[in-house]
């Protein structure tokens, strides 16, 4: 392991420091700063030559700092001859922007791809990207890990019976389905239009879900709207206590103020994939971490070894 380097920004340094207490290595020294007119400085504080160099850095809010942060670190391993660099992305940020669903707008998802790719990273890692066609915007090689692992062992720890899971839409059903079969539950989706960027207009139920424990399930909450939206359809079709397991928690805007008054939604779970400030902390927020699944993962990266088995 000494010639493996871990390195973070400003955008999640809790998580890369677990990340290397489950490596039993230390986080390498990198001074990420700012000049007095805004633009970003960086330096590696100790010597990274030959190393297998891992950047732990969501682009999660600021989403622009973090990313410019991610490129000029990529950068100066890279000019400070790191053999390997790899882009631990655990939210990969502007992944909503992955295609052309109306005129004259861009593919952002793809652009944020080339960039990581010039600036000089060999290859990415992160975990449940928000289409599955985003991997393939990248000419580098990339490992997509899967929450599903760690929020499972969560629920089943709950043993809760008559169990549904949901997924909000149509377009999370792999995600749900993945889900259900671990904990051998049934299976539902809200069916639901899009009336805005930032608003969905649920309809109706896929699936039974009367009398059930429902737990509904997506890569990432950002308003919180789709999914009180969700909550208040599944209550209205008799569902007892509703859970939500969501990956990513963006949790912008008024998403907070929309979960305190949802007395509906018994918990939601989230990942550490984007930092939550204590400031937004609600006691019915839980946070998992995935630590222990990037560590893995990275272990198996620099030792050469498989890491879609940990999903077996």
């Amino acid at each position: 392991m000494d010639k493996l380097a871990v390195v973070t920004g400003n955008a999640n340094p809790e998580l890369a420091r677990k990340i290397c207490r489950y490596l039993k290595i230390k986080l390498s020294e990198c001074l990420v700063g700012k000049f007095s007119e805004g633009e970003i400085r960086v330096k590696i504080e100790e010597n990274i030559r030959g190393k297998d160099v891992f950047v732990v850095q969501p682009t999660c809010t600021p989403v622009n700092d973090n990313l410019m942060e991610l490129l000029i670190i990529i950068d100066a391993l890279k000019r400070a001859s790191g053999k390997r660099i790899t882009a631990v992305m655990p939210y990969y940020g502007y992944a909503r922007q992955d295609r052309k669903d109306q005129p004259r707008v861009p593919i952002t998802a793809k652009l944020v791809a080339n960039l990581i790719t010039v600036a000089g990273a060999d290859r990415v890692l992160t975990m449940d990207l928000h289409a599955g066609q985003i991997q393939g915007f990248f000419d580098i090689p990339l490992d997509h890990l899967f929450a599903v692992g760690v929020m499972v062992e969560y629920f089943k720890k709950l043993k809760l019976s008559d169990l549904v899971v949901v997924s909000p839409d149509v377009g999370g059903i792999k995600m749900a389905r993945a889900y259900a079969k671990r904990l051998e539950a049934g299976l539902a989706i809200v069916d639901k239009r899009r009336i805005s960027p930032e608003s969905t207009e649920a309809v109706h139920i896929l699936g039974d879900v009367e009398g059930k424990n429902v737990l509904l399930v997506d890569d990432l909450i950002s308003t919180g709207s789709s999914l009180i939206e969700a909550v208040e359809i599944l209550s209205q079709r008799g569902a007892k206590e509703i859970r939500a397991a969501i990956t990513h928690g963006v949790l912008c805007g008024s998403a907070l103020e929309r979960i305190e008054k949802c007395k509906k939604l018994k918990e939601l779970v989230i990942t550490d994939s984007i930092p939550l400030d204590d400031a937004k902390k609600n006691i019915r927020i839980k946070v998992l971490s995935a630590a222990e699944l990037f560590g893995e993962a990275i272990k198996r990266i620099h030792g050469e070894e498989s890491v879609s088995s940990l999903f077996d």
